[in-house]
């Protein structure tokens, strides 16, 4: 049994014990006093669980096929720690690479193209996915000859996204309290990009020759747009070229309390 599991089954079954003695009229047990009880063990174990439990990290290589696919859905799932996303892997691999903490993951086919979800390792997963402990660094390279969609999911984690070389049509990002450096496609045609951020840094480039459109908005968020390449027009950024042009991105991004900057 993990440990996460192992203090929340003793946390029910004290919580299911209190109740019981309250019903059978042996202990007078304040509903009132439950509720702060299990916010005050919650807190503890948020702030000591992982010191109790920390444990070494070893790093698992991985290599998931392509199995013959002609498009590719990858969903990346990484708690805290630091991502590396790069095209590069091999010609009969949708993605390879090394993963600290060890991920597990499912690939199916869908018609000519090969789904793929990929998770840290639920060994290191807390009861809730943001108390997962940190350490988990991952270095994922994904192929770079077939059209390629791409979510990412992350928690307080350090991500460096160089995504020039991939042949991405749809980019979505969702992130908590993070950092982030992104680099878009150069020559992957037409990009889709959603983002959705908490309380984060992210700087993102568009590489030269690639047009833009920038749509991005948040109450307590710096939102800062190169304006030689990208003017205002109207709510949106964008490129004097991007109907016509042969590489662009389309960005939407909702921030939270945090700072975006496009180059």
């Amino acid at each position: 049994m993990r440990r996460g599991g192992l203090f929340w089954g003793v946390v029910l079954i004290l919580f299911g014990g209190l109740l019981l003695l309250n019903n059978l009229g042996i202990l007078k047990v304040s509903f009132n006093l439950l509720w702060p009880l299990f916010l005050i063990l919650l807190g503890a174990w948020v702030l000591i669980g992982p010191l109790i439990f920390r444990r070494s990290v070893e790093s698992e290589k991985v290599s998931i096929p392509l199995e013959g696919a002609g498009k590719a859905h990858v969903r990346i799932r990484h708690g805290a720690g630091r991502l590396e996303i790069t095209g590069g892997a091999g010609a009969n691999d949708v993605a390879s690479g090394a993963f600290g903490g060890g991920v597990e993951y499912r690939a199916r086919m869908d018609g000519d193209t090969l789904k793929v979800r990929m998770r840290v390792s639920s060994d290191f997963f807390f009861p809730f996915p943001m108390f997962n402990t940190g350490g988990l660094d991952w270095s994922v390279a994904l192929n770079n000859t077939i059209p390629m969609s791409l979510d990412i999911g992350g928690g307080a984690n350090d991500a460096h996204l160089d995504l020039t070389e991939l042949k991405l049509t749809e980019l979505r990002i969702e992130t908590g309290a993070s950092s982030m450096e992104l680099v878009l496609p150069a020559n992957a045609g037409f990009t889709k990009v959603r983002i959705e951020s908490g309380a984060s840094s992210m700087n993102i480039r568009v590489p030269d020759g690639v047009a833009a459109r920038i749509r991005a908005s948040g109450g307590a968020s710096d939102i800062s747009v190169d304006p030689s390449r990208f003017p205002r027009a109207g709510e949106v950024c964008q490129s004097a070229d991007y109907e016509t042009a042969a590489n662009k991105v389309e960005i939407k991004a909702e921030m939270g309390a945090g700072a975006i900057r496009v180059r």
